[in-house]
């Protein structure tokens, strides 16, 4: 674990003998510049007085909409821009105010499931520390910096000119998004809050999980109606609700959850990249009850844009019953299959 050694003058910080200059806090107004790239020249030159941005409680229970921050966690957290001066890179300081030991416990599991993971479609931990603030604390997660923002900027930018993803392109960030899922399967985790706000692009376009706040062990036995209760109450507070599978909603007392809450998750991502919004969002802001929607089986707009294969792919990511959903695997050799390309011609990036 590194340590925060001191705050020093001129608005820099220590974490791990490496010194970083706080650029700017990262909130709504600033996102869209710094995730298309325009990091104002004049910050070199005349940075602004660092301060975080609280983001407040996670909205994943109530689901007010798609987050605009890029970082977000169950607690109050901060996000902000720093600039390391050993390497002159950009990178995102999450900070969480930690007010419990529970709190510490969490943003301390926090760290450690991105330690897990050496994969380019899973988001890298730099360095992790724990500083005392009076009487309370703050963990601090220093993450890779994208300036391409999210998955959800991306859908929201081409809908602003009235385009969309093209098949080619969806096809490749499924493909990252399912190799990155299963390097989190493999280890034994689901991620349990997939959404298009929880899914950076990097520079080629290449999706990259994130927020790995919420992931739990991918296969849950519940045995008891109070386990049940439990779980639901959880995923009522940690999984975005216009995303969460249906068998999430009223957890059975005996039944097996496993690790295909992410295939539903990431049939509604699918959907949101083919059709420029997820297909449970207009149920929830229009205040209809999703718990009761996602029980019946999703109906697929019919699109010149799709061939028939990405139609049945989304269908069978979709299935309410998960016991008929696929798996990853499955999924990925699917996707690689359509995803070959003619000789001679090259996939096409975002």
């Amino acid at each position: 674990m590194g340590h925060a050694l001191c705050v020093c003058s001129r608005g820099t910080v220590i974490i791990d003998n490496k010194r970083y200059l706080f650029i700017q806090k990262l909130g709504e107004g600033l996102l869209s510049e710094l995730h298309l790239g325009r990091v104002s020249s004049k910050w070199e030159r005349h940075p602004p007085s660092p301060q975080g941005i609280p983001l407040g409680p996670s909205s994943v229970g109530d689901d007010r909409g798609p987050s605009l921050t890029p970082l977000a966690h169950s607690g109050f957290s901060y996000v902000d821009l720093v600039e390391g001066l050993h390497d002159g890179h950009f990178y995102a300081l999450k900070r969480i105010l930690c007010h419990e030991q529970q709190d510490r416990e969490e943003a301390q599991r926090e760290a450690d499931r991105h330690r897990l993971f050496h994969h380019p479609n899973v988001l890298r931990l730099v360095a992790y520390c724990l500083r005392e603030r009076g009487t309370k604390h703050e963990a601090w997660l220093l993450l890779p910096f994208f300036k391409r923002g999210t998955l959800w900027n991306e859908i929201e930018r081409l809908k602003d000119k009235g385009n969309f993803l093209t098949e080619d392109q969806i096809l490749q960030l499924l493909l990252g998004i399912c190799r990155g899922l299963e390097a989190i399967h493999a280890q034994g985790y689901a991620h349990r809050d997939l959404k298009p706000t929880n899914i950076l692009l990097g520079d080629e376009g290449q999706p990259v999980l994130m927020d790995l706040g919420s992931m739990n062990q991918a296969c849950i036995h519940v045995e008891s109606s109070r386990q049940a209760l439990a779980l639901q109450d959880w995923a009522a507070q940690r999984c975005t609700i216009s995303y969460r599978a249906p068998e999430l909603f009223s957890v059975q007392s005996h039944c097996v959850i496993d690790e295909r809450t992410d295939v539903w998750s990431l049939g509604c991502v699918l959907y949101a990249m083919m059709f420029g919004e997820g297909p449970y969002d207009m149920v929830f802001q229009k205040g209809d009850s999703v718990a009761l929607a996602v029980q019946n089986q999703l109906s697929i707009p019919e699109s010149p844009r799709h061939s028939s294969a990405l139609r049945q792919l989304l269908a069978s990511m979709m299935t309410v019953d998960p016991h008929q959903r696929p798996h990853i695997p499955l999924l990925l050799s699917q996707l690689e299959a359509l995803q070959a390309p003619a000789p001679g011609q090259h996939t096409t990036q975002i």
